[in-house]
């Protein structure tokens, strides 16, 4: 790649996270300058440039723009010289970048304070699969990671070994909330709406009473077809359909 080539994928990702974290004041996912939206570099298609754009710490969302996003490498270290680079990162940087070392498929990482998604990561608890948009977006159950302390890679490493061979893209730290992946900032962010989402409904169908399974064949045919149908013209679901 070139010099050129890069500048112009790292502008791309300083815009699409700066104008992503609005997307989680517009949904309700955070409080004052809480949460956090993270992009992989990636240089046409399927280059990785080992960087990525995360928000400054302490920084109000609505002074958020592309020239203060921070540019770190992926051990989190503040690429020095670069645009923003005389802020301090997100304290959950070193999070973040211990995914990408560890999940190279990811291209974005969110993390929110979003109150019902706290709430059942309060309990330590599961969201179970009793939604068919959960079994859609999800492919399950939303899981439960371990308690860890913000400040090193610990909530990272939370976050790999509990989802790494999960299909789910949120997992809930416990006491602490959801950090959801995707294939790009905007596929993070929107797993960290959708999470908020189904836990705001599950929580009220609990409290009206008993939650209904859904059953494992169904929950997996739901998730195939959101997955690799879903949105698709006639002509590329006959291509699935002859592929399967």
């Amino acid at each position: 790649m070139t010099g050129t080539e890069l500048q112009v994928a790292i502008d791309d990702v300083r815009a699409e996270v700066a104008k992503l974290h609005g997307e989680l004041v517009r949904y309700g996912l955070v409080v004052w300058t809480g949460g956090n939206v993270s992009g992989r570099v990636r240089v046409g298609d399927d280059r990785r440039a080992d960087l990525f754009v995360i928000k400054p710490s302490g920084v109000s969302y609505d002074d958020l723009a592309p020239e203060n996003m921070i540019l770190c490498d992926l051990d989190g270290n503040v690429v020095p010289g670069t645009a923003g680079s005389e802020r301090s990162p997100s304290s959950d940087t070193a999070a973040h970048a211990y995914v990408y070392r560890n999940m190279p498929e990811v291209g974005g990482v969110v993390h929110t304070h979003s109150t019902f998604a706290v709430a059942w990561a309060a309990r330590g608890e599961e969201i179970p699969c009793v939604i068919t948009a959960m079994a859609d977006e999800f492919g399950g159950p939303i899981p439960v990671g371990p308690f860890a302390i913000i400040g090193d890679d610990s909530i990272g490493r939370g976050i790999v070994e509990t989802l790494r061979g999960h299909r789910s893209r949120a997992v809930l730290m416990q006491n602490h909330g959801p950090f959801t992946i995707g294939t790009s900032a905007k596929d993070a962010v929107k797993a960290a709406v959708m999470v908020e989402d189904v836990a705001r409904t599950v929580h009220y169908a609990r409290e009206a009473g008993p939650l209904i399974p859904i059953p494992q064949a169904a929950i997996d045919s739901l998730y195939d077809r959101y997955q690799n149908v879903y949105g698709q013209s006639a002509d590329e679901r006959r291509d699935v359909e002859e592929r399967a």
